[in-house]
Order: structure tokens, then C-alpha cells, then sequence
């Protein structure tokens, strides 16, 4: 005979009492979630035997870790945010649409509204010494045509794992811009190589992640946005080839497609034309967009963003 309480008819009416279905007010479908939670709290409770003590300090994680405003930095680190990323890849093998750029998390570090340019940008605003990097590619459909008009949202680390508007020593908008492509859906940039950033090491992500003997670092990459009218948003990114940690992100959003190859150039030639005095990296990496269909979940997710001052 079964022990559980998750059974019994005290508790089932507790449920649904607790979730308003004993009423006909409010919404429906969030109900049957609220519910759902519920259950599933109640049911790691009974099968690992998890003390009051140990639910309310569960609590106070909880309450700490939005007061760190680090909930976007733990979504991810739990792997939440790639199989959100997996479910929309599913709908849309289902509906027929096949290849393109792969999408990946966003991450908690992106501002909104950074400078647009056309066709071209430089990120690296900030006096910083580091490696020049200077990356191009063209925004087309699947059938390989070029996408005038598309923009491109970059943003990116400094050379210390930092982000501007998060790390207070970088002026406001440093390697963050907009890039509008040209008539042949070209887009270039130059800005630094980034280097990999770690969740801060006497945060709340870090205390569960040291908990559970895990790391949280992740490989140096590159954000993008990449929307044109009529096609289906694209959020990505790239991982800079060789990163220590380029397939054991604590993010999990490594993908192989993702990883295209960095050219080092040395070459006295090629450094003078390109008006510097030190060895540089080159990317080339093409974006290919889906065009938007009926009966898909959208692209454009509703999120929370800080907003630069």
C-alpha cells in the first residue's frame, strides 16, 4: 500500500483549491499550470524527503537570487534557456523549415538600442589593448539571396569578460552596435577579440553551480540579433575557435555551426593595408533567415531588458 500523500483525496482537493478550479473566474490555461507546479513541488518534497528547513532556505535562494538580479545569468545555467531554443528548432522542423543559421540563448546581457550604422561599424570605442578583430558576412534567404536591410545587433565582452553598461568602467554602448546591410546584404565590423566571462564568484548562480560541482564559465563569443522584414528573428551567437571552454559552456550554447574559423594574419602586408601596426583576426560568418510563416511560435521573444541610462 502506497504511503504517498500526492494520492490522496485531501491533497487532490488541496490542488485544486489551490490552483482556483473550484471557481470560474481568471484564466483558465494558467490555472492548470499553477497546478502542474504545484504537484511537482509537493512531489520533490515527498521523494527526497526535503525538510521545512531545507524548502525555506530554498526560499531565501530564491529571494537572493532575484535580488542579485541574476535569474537570467541561473536560466540559462540550468539549461532552461537551450531547451526553449530546442522546442522552438522542433515547431519549426515540423512546419517544413529546414537549415538556415542555427539559432542559441541570448544570455542576460543585452541593451537595447545601441547605435546603427550602414553597412559597416567599429564596436570598440573604449581605449582597450587587445587584439583587432574585424569580422564580415552577408545576411541571405535559404536560396541563397542577399537581404538588403537586415540589421545586425552585435554586442559583445571586452577583453575581461565585461559588458558595457553592466561592467561601469566601459562607456555606455562600448562593443554594442546596430548594422544595417547593404544593397548586396553585407555587413562588417571591426572591434577586439572578447575574451570568455565567469558568473561572479560570490554569486547567487555560483553558490548553486559550486553546490552541485560545476563551473560557470563561458567561452568568449559574440551575440547577434538579426531581423529583416518579413523573415523570422534570429538570435545566435558565435564562439571564438580554441576558447578553453568551447564545448563545456555552463550555458550550453555551443552548437558546431556555430564555431567558424578565426584567420590570424602575421603578415606585414596584410597588417599594413589594414592601417594597423600588430597581428589581427578575421571572420567571415554568413547569416541565412527564414522567411516568416503562419502557424509558428514567434521569434520575437517578450523579455526583460535593462536599458541604457
Amino acid at each position: 500500500m502506497s504511503t504517498s500523500l500526492l494520492g490522496r483525496p485531501e491533497f487532490k482537493d488541496l490542488l485544486v483549491k489551490v490552483a482556483g478550479l473550484d471557481n470560474d473566474k481568471g484564466d483558465e490555461r494558467l490555472k492548470h499550470i499553477v497546478q502542474r507546479v504545484a504537484e511537482h513541488i509537493c512531489s520533490v518534497i515527498e521523494e527526497f524527503d526535503v525538510s521545512p528547513s531545507e524548502f525555506w532556505s530554498a526560499m531565501a535562494y530564491l529571494t537572493e537570487l532575484g535580488q542579485a538580479n541574476e535569474v537570467g545569468l541561473l536560466v540559462p545555467g540550468l539549461g532552461i534557456e537551450t531547451f526553449l531554443d530546442m522546442r522552438m528548432d522542433e515547431a519549426e522542423r515540423k512546419a517544413g523549415l529546414e537549415g538556415g543559421t542555427p539559432r542559441t540563448i541570448e544570455g542576460p546581457l543585452y541593451i537595447a538600442g545601441a547605435p546603427l550604422s550602414k553597412g559597416e561599424a567599429r564596436l570598440d570605442q573604449d581605449p582597450e589593448q587587445g587584439e583587432v578583430l574585424f569580422m564580415q558576412g552577408v545576411v541571405t534567404d535559404k536560396t541563397g539571396k542577399p537581404i538588403a536591410g537586415a540589421v545586425v545587433d552585435v554586442w559583445h565582452a571586452n577583453t575581461k569578460g565585461g559588458y558595457s553598461f553592466f561592467d561601469p568602467s566601459q562607456s555606455q554602448y562600448n562593443l554594442r552596435r546596430r548594422i544595417e546591410t547593404d544593397a548586396e546584404g553585407r555587413y562588417r565590423f571591426r572591434s577586439i577579440l572578447p575574451a570568455g566571462y565567469a558568473c561572479p564568484p560570490n554569486g547567487s548562480t555560483q553558490k548553486l553551480l559550486d553546490a552541485i560541482g560545476r563551473h560557470g564559465h563561458r567561452p568568449a563569443h559574440i551575440h547577434f540579433f538579426v531581423t529583416a522584414p518579413n523573415y523570422r528573428k534570429l538570435t545566435t551567437q558565435i564562439n571564438i575557435d580554441g576558447d578553453e571552454y568551447l564545448h563545456d559552456d555552463f550555458a550550453f550554447a555551443t552548437r558546431d555551426e556555430l564555431i567558424p574559423p578565426v584567420a590570424r594574419h602575421t603578415d606585414a602586408d596584410a597588417i599594413n593595408a589594414k592601417g594597423l601596426n600588430e597581428p589581427f583576426s578575421e571572420i567571415t560568418f554568413n547569416f541565412v533567415l527564414h522567411r516568416e510563416a503562419d502557424a509558428l511560435p514567434d521569434t520575437i521573444v517578450e523579455r526583460p531588458h535593462a536599458e541604457a541610462a
